[in-house]
């Protein structure tokens, strides 16, 4: 069964500073790439900034979730940043993005991976675990939240 919580890893949490989506994406991957073996590094961010040109994946309330499939993954993953200043995402809701959650994973998986997201995405809609996360000092703090959850 796909849980969101068999894929959080303080290792893959970040707290950033950063003024522009694309460093958020960049940093976000580079983590990835330096926390676990991740084959096409490169292509696995330009398959993130395509999706990103094509729809913002800011769904409003302050959160993101980039994602990207390649068939050379065989298992996903999921990446945390949380923004110390708002960025402009192209949210529907016009919202500045204080939370990022990169998703990536194998592209023969798609009902998996719909699984994935959707779990992620009605998580995101509890304004209390929100705001507990972009408060989180500590990556341990962003791991426990993000397990206790009902999802």
């Amino acid at each position: 069964m796909i849980r969101l919580s068999n894929y959080i890893d303080e290792r893959l949490v970040l707290f950033l500073d950063t003024a522009s989506k694309e460093e958020v994406l960049k940093q976000l991957v580079d983590l990835v790439a330096t926390t676990k073996e991740l084959p096409a590094k490169d292509r696995f961010y330009q398959a993130i900034l395509d999706r990103e040109h094509l729809v913002s994946t800011a769904i409003g309330m302050g959160v993101a979730i980039p994602h990207a499939k390649l068939p050379i993954y065989s298992d996903f993953f999921v990446a945390v940043a949380v923004l110390r200043k708002g960025i402009d995402w192209n949210a529907i809701d016009d919202s500045l993005v204080k939370l990022v959650f990169l998703i990536g994973g194998p592209d023969n998986h798609q009902t998996d991976y719909l699984k994935l997201l959707s779990s992620l995405t009605v998580a995101m809609r509890d304004e209390q675990l929100r705001r507990r996360l972009v408060t989180a000092t500590s990556p341990q703090a962003v791991v426990a939240l993000l397990k206790g959850m009902a999802h």
